[in-house]
């Protein structure tokens, strides 16, 4: 019986005897395995709301993006109108400027025209009134001349025909005529 005791012995420590890896037995492996399980069971439970956090916030920051990117546009495209308007509005102030401009040059124009009649008409009769003194100037002149020249010659003929009577008494009338003309 004492061989059958210690082949019993040997066949209970054969089966105590556990297969070992890297100096560990299976149970260790199953704990760490039960750890990597569980700890994955967290992680991956958590992952998808991480990653749907994630692309939430993603999306969040698309449509803020694409919000602010409406309000640039529609105040891009109303500063764009505004734009127009006021270039419409400088166009017709424009047109109307230049417009004013020639209806003054216009006005200028013919007011000087006015003036330049005015003055030429001025001057003619300036000139005219000018030509005519001159003339009854000339006219007086040439009488006072012609009376001068008559009024010799008919002394000559008066002297060269009259006696010393007749010239004594003309002598007389004239100076008589002479203070009537004075007084």
């Amino acid at each position: 019986m004492a061989e059958n005791e210690t082949t019993a012995g040997t066949e209970v420590a054969a089966h105590h005897e556990e297969a070992l890896l890297l100096g560990q037995g299976a149970e260790f492996y199953v704990y760490v395995s039960m750890a990597i399980f569980f700890a994955l069971a967290i992680i991956l439970g958590k992952l998808p709301q991480r990653i749907a956090g994630a692309l939430d916030d993603r999306i969040a920051g698309v449509k803020r993006q694409l919000d602010e990117a409406k309000a640039i546009r529609a105040e891009a495209e109303t500063l764009l109108a505004d734009a127009g308007k006021a270039r419409d509005a400088a166009t017709r102030d424009a047109a109307a400027i230049v417009a004013r401009a020639e209806s003054e040059a216009a006005e200028l124009v013919a007011a000087s025209q006015k003036a330049a009649e005015l003055t030429i008409e001025r001057r003619t009769a300036a000139a005219e009134a000018k030509i005519a003194a001159a003339e009854r100037a000339a006219e007086a002149e040439l009488r006072a001349d012609v009376a001068r020249r008559v009024t010799a010659a008919a002394a000559t003929l008066i002297a060269a025909n009259a006696d010393k009577a007749l010239q004594s008494q003309l002598t007389d009338d004239a100076i008589a005529g002479l203070e009537r003309r004075l007084h």
